[in-house]
């Protein structure tokens, strides 16, 4: 039976913290990148007048700041979720509590709207202008029913990776740069069709300012849906008991406040 949540925050706080301040980052570097690639007077907009090449760049910037973010010292400590879909589904998998759960996801919107906020007290005229707005999440021209499938579809492949390469005892070191990989290939292709959330965090951060609600619900429906689907189908082919933790990076010395069984997966490695 899980702890009261009042006992639970008091453990966990400077997790829950790290998660905050991971997304807020994330949204930092989204927001600079976006306004350094596509606002109209920006001297590098003009250097590269190819869309198709901005968005390579944008998704290897956001690719390289989630390896960062989740291999930092903070990182490894949280366990590098910064996104509550991924929270979520690692609760149906059994790996984290529902408080850390709930407090995770709470800090994940927090720190997605902060982060944001901090970008804007610097470079708000970038950030609002159409070209930019905020670096906000909305269905591409092929409509909504796409939008909403290409997140599901992204989300699933994500998450499917994670487990798999996370709970191998050769690769599960490299579950970051898998991660990473990812990002950057879904910003340069995918990113058309949704804008690339796959996290409802990320959305709310930038939909807050720009005051641009469009099809929300998308990105909290198709990333969870995704994600819950791999983790299903990863349970029906390999098993619940394949599932050791909720870390993304666990090759490190610090401490775990998940339902961990890491330790399982290092001895098979040996």
């Amino acid at each position: 039976m899980d702890e009261p949540l009042a006992e639970t925050f008091k453990r966990h706080w400077p997790e829950y913290l790290i998660e905050a301040w991971g997304l807020g980052t994330f949204m930092i570097s989204a927001c600079f990148f976006t306004a350094l690639l596509e606002h109209p007077g920006s001297t590098v907009r003009h250097w590269i007048p190819d869309q198709f090449i901005r968005r390579v760049l944008t998704g290897i910037a956001m690719g390289l700041t989630a390896i960062f973010i989740i291999s930092s010292p903070w990182g490894k400590r949280s366990g590098g979720h910064l996104n509550p879909a991924l929270t979520w589904t690692f609760f149906r998998l059994k790996k984290i509590s529902f408080g850390d759960a709930f407090f995770y996801s709470a800090a994940q919107f927090l720190g997605g709207v902060l982060g944001v906020l901090l970008c804007a007290l610097f470079i708000r005229a970038y950030l609002e202008h159409p070209a930019v707005h905020y670096a906000v999440t909305v269905p591409g021209p092929a409509g909504v029913a796409i939008a909403f499938l290409a997140e599901a579809a992204i989300s699933f492949v994500l998450m499917f990776t994670v487990l798999i390469v996370s709970n191998h005892s050769k690769l599960s070191r490299y579950t970051v740069f898998f991660a990473g990989a990812l990002i950057a290939l879904y910003i340069t292709f995918e990113a058309p069709f949704s804008g690339m959330s796959m996290n409802p965090a990320r959305s709310v951060g930038s939909a807050f300012f720009a005051n641009d609600w469009r099809s929300i619900w998308i990105y909290f429906a198709g990333p969870l849906l995704g994600m819950l689907l791999a983790a299903e189908t990863y349970v029906r082919t390999k098993g619940l008991h394949q599932v050791f933790c909720a870390k993304l990076h666990h090759h490190n010395g610090q401490r775990c406040i998940f339902h961990c069984n890491f330790g399982m997966l290092i001895k098979q490695s040996n």
